[in-house]
């Protein structure tokens, strides 16, 4: 048995630079700690309450049409506004501010109440990957705008707000953290190896196969080597793509499926509506070129043991480094052998 399965070890992250503890011994632990309501509503297809639903109004006194399928609008309470002032403050490089403008949307998978990504047909999830392509180039273009984050807050335990089928959008004048993390070491693989770093490593992972969840003939789903999440994962395209401008018409329908086969697992793992928050990482919008940058998807779900069972990022983990217990194999491992069913449908596979 090797260093990788039994005894407690750190990962690099070469995307970040940063380190994750892995405690594979830890996994036999009793548990005593929090545990969540389980307690699932069935959610009608319409709800007269639910401020997303079409033909509902909003808490701004405006009403939704009576959409079918995708509807996007601006966010009747966002965290940026496009006419935040460029005033800042620096003390001594101590007290540091800068104005950020911004703009944020909303973004309605379906007008059903009901639906979520996992248990959208394909041809649905694939109108969404059209809105979201929209979305980031039309936001992109405008001037003060560098970066485009789309993601989605699924379950109440990610603090999701409306269990209606959503995502949000924030654009930025600045990058935010994790992209300049990203585009930093990115660049730098490039200056180093002539190469792309997400490009090599995909390949790596294809080869041994330990850690890939599942895969078509243009993207791949994995838990990454360095997840901190106990089944987080990554999906990533299986050429060089650097934001969703790129996608061919054969890859649009390729990530949507990649999207629901992914979800699928994530909602038969512990057969309950599993909780999460995804978004997408591609190339800032400021007018550089960026040839380092690979897209890629991230999914962060809290879950550990059970769908009562959450994992807590405290303690050592916000005073140190991250830690897991079950090794990203593992996670991998449970992922992968899941059905492709729902297991809320009776017959057949709906994708």
């Amino acid at each position: 048995m090797s260093l990788l399965d039994n005894a407690s070890h750190r990962r690099l992250n070469p995307l970040t630079g940063e380190w994750v503890i892995v405690s594979p011994h830890r996994t036999a632990r009793p548990w005593r700690g929090q545990e969540e309501d389980l307690s699932v509503v069935d959610r009608p297809a319409y709800d007269s309450t639910c401020y997303l639903c079409p033909g509902n109004q909003r808490a701004n006194a405006e009403r939704n049409p009576r959409y079918g399928g995708v509807f996007a609008f601006d966010n009747d309470f966002p965290a940026l506004t496009p006419d935040a002032p460029p005033d800042g403050l620096d003390d001594n490089g101590l007290l540091v501010a800068r104005g950020e403008p911004g703009i944020c949307r909303v973004v309605c998978f379906s007008e059903r109440h009901d639906l979520t990504l996992s248990r959208m047909q394909v041809c649905d999830i694939v109108r969404v990957v059209e809105a979201w392509r929209e979305e980031h180039r039309r936001l992109g273009a405008l001037e003060f705008i560098d970066y485009v984050q789309i993601f989605e807050n699924r379950g109440a335990m990610m603090g999701a707000s409306n269990p209606h089928p959503h995502c949000q959008i924030w654009a930025t004048r600045s990058l935010p953290n994790e992209i300049v993390k990203e585009t930093r070491s990115q660049n730098d693989y490039l200056t180093r190896k002539k190469s792309c770093l997400l490009c090599d490593y995909l390949a790596l992972e294809e080869k041994l196969g330990e850690r890939v969840v599942c895969r078509n003939d243009h993207f791949t789903a994995l838990v990454p080597f360095w997840a901190a999440w106990p089944f987080e994962t990554m999906v990533l395209p299986r050429r060089h793509i650097g934001a969703f401008d790129d996608f061919g018409g054969e890859e649009t329908y390729a990530f949507a499926e990649i999207l629901r086969l992914l979800t699928v697992r994530y909602d038969n793992l512990f057969k309950s509506p599993f909780p999460y928050s995804m978004g997408f990482h591609q190339r800032p919008t400021d007018r550089e070129r960026h040839p380092a940058w690979h897209f890629h998807a991230h999914f962060y779900p809290p879950l550990l043991r059970s769908a009562a069972v959450r994992k807590f990022m405290v303690g050592f983990e916000l005073l140190g480094s991250p830690q897991r217990d079950i090794t990203p194999e593992a996670g991998a491992r449970r992922l992968r052998d899941l059905p492709t069913t729902h297991y809320a449908e009776s017959v057949g596979d709906s994708g």
